[in-house]
């Protein structure tokens, strides 16, 4: 891939790396490659970051026809920088892609622009403890067109933002409400997918739990609203009797890739993970008499929330004193280790951007 690199003429002046926060900051610079079907992927470039234009027409605006991935890049004790799993988002992306009818983008072209654009703009990865530098690749049709129809040229872009912790509560426990009114997703539809109206339909629920004090919303399944599926944004994982559950990913859950590094740490210590459906009244009943030990949500940029509460309608049950449990903790301090290069990564999951 031959990348046109244009620098900045006005760098940015970077925040304080002790006040980060989520999202508030971009770098100089953003990547972009355009598709269409008698080039293919073409005209790679590493830009300043700025404006991209768009006709008001754009099918990506009315019809929503967009997907995006997230992923980070962790600076290690001696300076360099590594992304951790970035395949993995590469292939879902493809897979997102799929279902919007959109073109994939190669996993070697993704990981490739990736690096690219993360080592020009390297000296934005922050170093204090617990920051990293957020990589948001994302794709969108740039055709314009009221009708709505399939489109052929597509514009693929990655943006970067460093960050600290995604909530304000950072690793301690949150409350989380139970939704069962709205649904986030069914079978059949694009609930496997990370694309913008997901989320979209997804934030009346985190509306309607924050008004009521709570952090995060947890989903249940669409047809029958009685299965346990995704929090807020995130996977939901949660242990009971010693035994590790989660939803498993059939079309209605996003297959995270935190959720599948903790799923393969957990087998590697030889605890039970089941990837099954729980019904809403067992989880809550489980909380009840204690068998419910530990529960968090997990995702690439809170890493592992823990969930100190659950309300289903208005049944709220607290879960182990409303403290981080000990193996989330224990969780969270080796996922963490692999991805800031504290702990040997003998999974293979870090890669250097060099």
């Amino acid at each position: 891939m031959n990348i046109k690199i244009e620098r900045t003429t006005t760098p940015k002046t970077k925040p304080d790396q002790k006040a980060l926060g989520f999202g508030k900051y971009l770098t100089d610079h953003m990547f972009l490659m355009d598709y269409n079907p008698e080039q293919g992927w073409h005209d790679f470039r590493i830009v300043p970051y700025g404006p991209i234009p768009m006709e008001p027409d754009a099918v990506a605006l009315h019809y929503a026809q967009e997907t995006f991935e997230g992923l980070k890049a962790y600076r290690y004790p001696d300076g360099s920088v590594h992304l951790f799993r970035p395949d993995m988002n590469a292939k879902r992306l493809i897979n997102s892609n799929k279902r919007l009818c959109m073109p994939e983008v190669p996993v070697d072209l993704f990981v490739e622009a990736v690096k690219a654009i993360v080592k020009v703009d390297e000296d934005w990865v922050p170093s204090e403890p617990g920051t990293s530098l957020y990589i948001r690749p994302f794709m969108f049709t740039s055709e314009g067109q009221i009708a709505l129809h399939n489109c052929s040229r597509f514009t693929f872009a990655i943006i970067l933002s460093p960050v600290g912790a995604y909530f304000a509560e950072g690793i301690n426990p949150v409350k989380i409400l139970v939704e069962d009114e709205y649904v986030r997703a069914v079978k059949g539809g694009t609930g496997f997918a990370k694309c913008g109206g997901n989320y979209a339909g997804a934030m009346i629920g985190q509306e309607k739990a924050e008004k009521l004090g709570y952090s995060q919303v947890l989903w249940l399944d669409g047809a029958e609203r009685k299965y346990v599926e995704e929090a807020g944004g995130m996977n939901f994982v949660y242990s009971i009797n010693g035994e590790f559950w989660t939803a498993p990913t059939e079309g209605t859950v996003l297959p995270g890739i935190t959720r599948d590094s903790i799923l393969h740490i957990l087998r590697d210590w030889g605890v039970t993970v089941r990837e099954e459906r729980m019904d809403i009244d067992t989880l809550i009943a489980s909380g009840h008499d204690g068998s419910l030990k530990e529960a968090f949500a997990c995702g690439t940029a809170a890493v592992i929330s823990p969930v100190g509460a659950l309300n289903y309608k208005g049944d709220e049950v607290t879960i182990n004193d409303f403290q981080i449990g000990q193996l989330t903790q224990k969780l969270y301090d080796y996922l963490t280790g692999i991805q800031w290069g504290k702990v040997e990564d003998k999974f293979g999951w870090t890669v250097p951007i060099d």
